[in-house]
């Protein structure tokens, strides 16, 4: 079963949802972020952020202290809290010259990492003596952008793609906040920018995502070349990798510790299943293929509909899948990391759709979520 949502012809970029997905936080492929409440079964905004100069190139939603970071082509990150009805916005300070591409809340809210086009990521945390939010950075061996992170489940460690085509591994690890780390799978040495790992999968495609399992034990990456990689560090590093049909995915997530959603350009979200022998393999897709009705039409709405879509005559571009453009990002809507129940896909259709996995499972023959 899938619900979707339309918010206007713009693209959605990136998304994020708050703690009992009531709320959402989207950015329309500008420099805002428009903040939606659901009431009477519909979508209403309720607040814009409008602090960023430029693009908006993602947002993270803390669910135990409600709070949003956002980050930008204008090289800023800013934290947003709740006063009233109104969000407010507090500035980070990260240090850098090229734009902040991808950002991420630490497990326990008590920091956020920023990658960027400046070839490092900024570990940012509040510092209560100066009352602002500071970074620290780790730059080495990075060689190119950092477009995508995810965190560790134990707060330390983050992953990191970069589109030097590697996925690598660092410590967060910020001495003023944090308990010093038990040891990991990934490694013991933990002090501030430590690589713990660095991996390739060989093809030559700049990594888009990567996710963190719900064991922190696996590290799942896709990347341009069409390729979906995992490595588990509790089996000595082993990895394995999937050259699949279809095109570059942009965004991977986890849905259970040995199931993952992968989408991207071919406008559908497609499972896979890292079984228990360290081996990758394709499940299904869980789009089903729908025949669309052809019904009759005025002149007038055919080229006002070809208009829109700035389609030229005898060009239709519809698809065959709910989305109707490449899916910009996968995210969880309800369960825990270790058993989501639903997903979320934002695309350049300027659709949102909630996929339930349940659901789907009855209506799709070959789809069982392990």
């Amino acid at each position: 079963m899938t619900t979707t949502y339309s918010f206007g012809v713009e693209p959605i970029s990136c998304h994020a949802w708050n703690k009992n997905c009531t709320e959402l936080a989207i950015s329309p492929n500008s420099s805002d972020v428009q903040v939606f409440r659901f009431k009477n079964g519909r979508w209403d905004m309720y607040d814009v952020l409008t602090e960023h100069e430029q693009h908006v190139t993602s947002i993270d939603w803390a669910p135990e202290s409600n709070r949003i970071v956002t980050c930008g082509a204008d090289r800023n990150a800013y934290v947003w809290t709740l006063n009233g009805s109104k969000w407010k916005p507090t500035l980070v300070i990260l240090r850098i010259n090229r734009a902040a591409t991808c950002v991420k809340w630490s497990p326990l809210e008590t920091k956020f990492a920023v990658g960027s086009g400046a070839r490092l990521i900024s570990v940012c945390y509040f510092e209560q003596e100066n009352n602002w939010w500071v970074s620290k950075h780790i730059k080495k061996p990075l060689r190119s952008t950092v477009t995508s992170i995810d965190w560790h489940p134990n707060n330390v460690l983050i992953a990191a793609g970069s589109s030097d085509f590697k996925a690598r591994v660092f410590s967060g690890y910020i001495k003023e906040l944090d308990e010093k780390p038990a040891s990991t799978p990934w490694g013991k040495k933990m002090t501030l920018g430590q690589l713990m790992a660095e991996f390739s999968n060989g093809g030559g495609g700049w990594v888009h995502s990567v996710s963190f399992s719900s064991s922190g034990n696996k590290l799942a990456w896709v990347g341009h070349d069409s390729c979906l990689s995992v490595v588990d560090a509790s089996r000595d590093m082993l990895m394995a990798s999937i050259k699949t049909e279809y095109l570059p995915f942009l965004s991977c997530l986890w849905v259970t510790e040995n199931s993952i959603v992968a989408a991207g350009h071919d406008c559908l979200p497609v499972v896979f299943c890292h079984d228990d022998n360290g081996n990758l393999s394709f499940v299904e897709r869980l789009d089903i293929k729908t025949e669309k009705a052809v019904g009759k039409f005025s002149a007038k709405a055919i080229f006002q509909s070809m208009d829109k879509r700035g389609e030229r005559e005898g060009t239709g571009s519809d698809q065959d899948t709910l989305h109707q453009n490449a899916i910009t990002q996968v995210a969880v809507h309800s369960g825990t990391r270790d058993t989501v129940s639903k997903i979320s896909t934002s695309g350049i259709d300027g659709q949102l759709i909630l996929w339930d996995f349940k659901a789907l499972e009855s209506q799709i023959a070959n789809l069982k979520i392990v």
